[in-house]
């Protein structure tokens, strides 16, 4: 009874057309401190080819994966052919601007230069609460400090800087009208980096000066390198398994190498012998070309023989639920336990602009990883591997978070999606609790339908208690986008954590 879900081959169809025929957007960045490459009309082939004569500087050292691709270290210089993607054609240069490689390099491990990008200090588009976990990090101390991109479009370029053991101070760098940088209207600077040199040499309102860049960390990359941007389907004899990670129902999860080189994690699909094989390359097709900073990154597939395995980005503290239950979650604040889980809800606002559905938020399916980011793991796997599951009467649907439409009548959908983020919010604030404890399955959905809903986990704050019942409204249409819930949750955390931002604009983000 449950086959006929929300989630059927048109939706699929326009996905697919939507994701694979959609045009990139440019990160934002500091007025008037990264000008775009200028470029000349597109090839017929669709490559982009800059003008002559732009040089970029590597920022990190990255090793080559593929025989097309480049070695090089940090500080060494290219001047760029061709632009496609996340792979740009370079040529290396020597001290003297001569050419002495050609080959295929990660954009992202790149600056361009006399931009502030290449700057150490700067880290382009980053949230306050990214920021703070970066300058709180071992071995930044008082006084590290970095030059970032507001999220929100109003603030513009902020310079955040470590003032104690236990606190960091965000502070707005306001432009005028001639195109000058100021913290204080008594000092002007024709560049953020004159402003970031007076501020090294005297100090700020607060007293502090700023003594080094924070640490920044290096680049993730989106695919295994720059072959397998379109040939995914790999060989599993280039993986190595190390230790088993976790074990379901579906799938073991192992930590993982791809030819030695690049740490992953490998998912050894169980009841193979259900899986439609087109149906799956098709959903993996998709699921590819999904990328979010709060989406797993999948990296391959192994298919040409059972078990299939599924390649992803390995999250060094695991699933959420474990995380929370250990001794480093158990430590959590609510204010960090509030941002964790706007990260979910971000990485679902972009699933829901895509049109695709989870259909098993749960903490079990949140991957954390260093600084406490957070990313949404296993979305779409669900309709392909799960779907026997969930068509029949097997206990084994996960009804406690399964919104009430989708058990009665398989009807999934981004709102039913909202109902089980509500009960991944009960188990982010009960620290990996069990929802709906002592009751069974069954039990559990005659509740819900006569309109019991949970209380509050204990030191639960009211408000995010408050968003719990709109995610468990009865209809689906009453509750809230996943849009909406990401924007409640970062007002939350930007007012609960306002009270050290004031130097001199307050409420910086």
């Amino acid at each position: 009874m449950f086959k006929n879900g929300c989630c059927s081959c048109p939706c699929l169809e326009a996905l697919r057309e939507r994701l694979f025929n959609s045009s990139k957007t440019k990160d934002e960045t500091c007025a008037k401190t990264d000008d775009l490459q200028t470029q000349i009309p597109s090839e017929p082939d669709g490559e982009i080819y800059t003008v002559d004569g732009e040089i970029y500087t590597a920022l990190w050292p990255f090793q080559a994966r593929a025989d097309e691709e480049l070695s090089f270290q940090d500080g060494e210089q290219f001047r760029i052919y061709k632009r496609d993607g996340d792979w740009w054609t370079a040529f290396k240069l020597d001290g003297n601007g001569k050419v002495t490689a050609k080959g295929v390099v990660p954009q992202n491990y790149l600056a361009r230069r006399q931009t502030v990008k290449e700057q150490p200090w700067y880290f382009g588009t980053l949230n306050r609460f990214e920021t703070q976990n970066l300058l709180m990090a071992p071995g930044n101390g008082v006084g590290a400090f970095l030059v970032r991109h507001s999220e929100k479009d109003h603030i513009g370029c902020v310079l955040s800087v470590v003032i104690s053991d236990e606190e960091v101070k965000h502070i707005k760098i306001h432009q005028n009208q001639n195109g000058s940088f100021y913290l204080d209207q008594s000092e002007m600077f024709q560049s953020l980096e004159t402003l970031v040199e007076h501020y090294r040499k005297n100090s700020l309102r607060s007293g502090n000066r700023l003594t080094h860049p924070c640490a920044r960390p290096e680049p993730k990359q989106q695919d295994l390198s720059h072959q397998t941007v379109d040939d995914w389907e790999l060989p599993k004899e280039e993986f190595t398994l190390e230790e088993k990670l976790g074990t379901g129902y579906f799938a073991d999860v192992y930590r993982g190498k791809w030819k030695g080189m690049v740490n992953v994690a490998v998912k050894i699909l169980k009841r193979n012998e259900s899986l439609n094989h087109r149906d799956f390359l098709l959903e993996t097709q998709i699921l590819k070309k999904l990328r979010h900073r709060h989406l797993i990154t999948l990296f391959a597939i192994c298919t040409s023989s059972i078990p299939f395995y599924i390649i992803t980005e390995l999250m060094e503290k695991g699933n959420l639920l474990s995380f929370l239950r250990g001794e480093e979650g158990r430590e959590l604040e609510a204010l960090t336990l509030i941002e964790m889980a706007s990260q979910v809800a971000d990485g679902m606002a972009y699933l829901e602009e895509q049109n695709s559905i989870h259909r098993d938020l749960a903490a079990r399916n949140v991957l954390v990883g260093a600084n406490n980011i957070c990313k949404v793991a296993d979305f779409g796997l669900a309709r392909i591997v799960k779907e026997p599951i969930y068509s029949s009467a097997d206990q084994k649907i996960p009804y406690k978070w399964c919104a009430p439409e989708a058990i009665s009548h398989g009807r999934f959908s981004n709102k039913s999606d909202v109902w089980s983020f509500g009960v991944l919010l009960y188990e982010i604030f009960s620290y990996g609790g069990v929802p709906y404890p002592a009751f069974s399955n069954q039990e559990v959905y005659d509740m819900i339908s006569s309109g019991y809903r949970m209380p509050a986990p204990n030191t639960c704050p009211s408000h995010i208690y408050d968003i719990m019942l709109m995610c468990w409204r009865d209809s689906a249409d009453e509750r809230p986008d996943f849009s909406d819930l990401k924007k409640l949750l970062e007002n939350l955390w930007n007012t609960e954590s306002s009270n050290d931002t004031s130097d001199p604009a307050g409420g910086v983000s």
